[in-house]
């Protein structure tokens, strides 16, 4: 009887775990995928409430979860207000909230509250009891960090994001902090064309594609040293130990060096010199081409612009030409007849 009462039980517990399955809170994401709409959104959302001040703004989230994958799709502002000089004191209108996402949801039904953004740029003491607050519409939220005004110095992608995790302290006790989520940029088709007729009010035109490739390989090199700059941190982090060593990071950067090629070899760098020689030859070419036929294009439109100045003045000239040329001819005549009156 004790055996059958124990099966009984665990096949109820198997059913209430089968039954609870759905609800339970999700892991953080492996990686989020913020769409440029919410970009824009949150760039118009600064400019309209905060851009002369030192304040911060705070909207939702929408988007939907795929197997640890989060795309974050739209977003919308709601009103906030935290006191300067005291961290802990701040409002977020959730009643706004609410009202505003039953209006999106009548839109779309598939994008769900996957958290909020703010514009940060640091996250501040607050944010962890405004992630609680959203833990009430999602299991579990998640706090993309924006950046409206990036510096001039600063690579990379403008969002940092984060999720909320209960670590445990050295007394045993359990406290929230935020990890660290990788992050990109990405679009569907349709947003990549609104983008690409934005950029066009925005490109250079005037500056060539050969100085546009300088601008990106110069962009691309400063971006490789920052990247080699943190890891030389994180290894004297390591080698000092203030920082565990992760071997799944020791294992990343050792494939990174054994894919570099071995410059000791003289017939590579050879290589190497002769195919650059090569692309910066047909560089130079193109480039030396592009401007011959920008110059000759340039005096033929300086030719064509004159004949179109002197046409309306023909007319003009032709009679003045008829007019002097009849004067000559009267002259002539009357020099004819002086000399023929003498012989008479």
């Amino acid at each position: 009887q004790r055996r059958v009462h124990g099966e009984s039980v665990l096949h109820l517990c198997t059913c209430l775990r089968q039954r609870l399955l759905p609800f339970r809170m999700p892991s953080p994401p492996t990686s989020v995928v913020v769409h440029p709409l919410v970009l824009l959104s949150c760039v118009d959302h600064y400019n309209r409430v905060a851009r002369v001040t030192n304040k911060r703004v705070v909207g939702v989230l929408l988007g939907e979860w795929s197997k640890g994958k989060v795309d974050v799709t739209n977003s919308y502002a709601v009103p906030f207000e935290e006191d300067p000089k005291d961290a802990n004191i701040w409002f977020l209108d959730h009643n706004f909230h609410e009202n505003m996402y039953e209006m999106f949801k009548k839109v779309n039904a598939r994008e769900q509250v996957i958290g909020w953004y703010s514009t940060g740029p640091k996250i501040k003491p607050a944010d962890l009891e405004i992630n609680e607050l959203f833990r009430r519409y999602t299991p579990n939220p998640l706090l993309v960090i924006i950046s409206v005004q990036p510096q001039q110095d600063q690579l990379g992608i403008p969002t940092e994001a984060y999720c909320s995790i209960e670590e445990a302290s050295a007394d045993g006790s359990l406290h929230k902090t935020f990890v660290h989520i990788p992050s990109e940029i990405g679009a569907y088709e349709a947003e990549e064309v609104g983008v690409e007729h934005l950029l066009r009010d925005i490109k250079d035109t005037s500056s060539s594609t050969l100085a546009n490739r300088v601008s990106e390989k110069i962009a691309s090199l400063k971006g490789l040293i920052n990247k080699l700059s943190e890891m030389k941190e994180y290894l004297e982090n390591v080698v000092s130990g203030r920082l565990p060593a992760n071997p799944q990071i020791i294992y990343n950067m050792q494939d990174m060096f054994n894919l570099l090629p071995n410059l000791n070899v003289e017939e590579l760098v050879r290589s190497f010199a002769i195919k650059t020689n090569d692309m910066m030859l047909v560089i130079y070419l193109c480039s030396m081409i592009r401007s011959v036929i920008a110059l000759h294009n340039l005096i033929n439109n300086k030719l064509h612009n004159r004949e179109l100045e002197r046409g309306p003045a023909k007319p003009a000239v032709k009679a003045a030409e008829a007019g002097e040329k009849k004067e000559g001819d009267k002259k002539e005549a009357e020099k004819k007849e002086t000399a023929k009156k003498p012989n008479k």
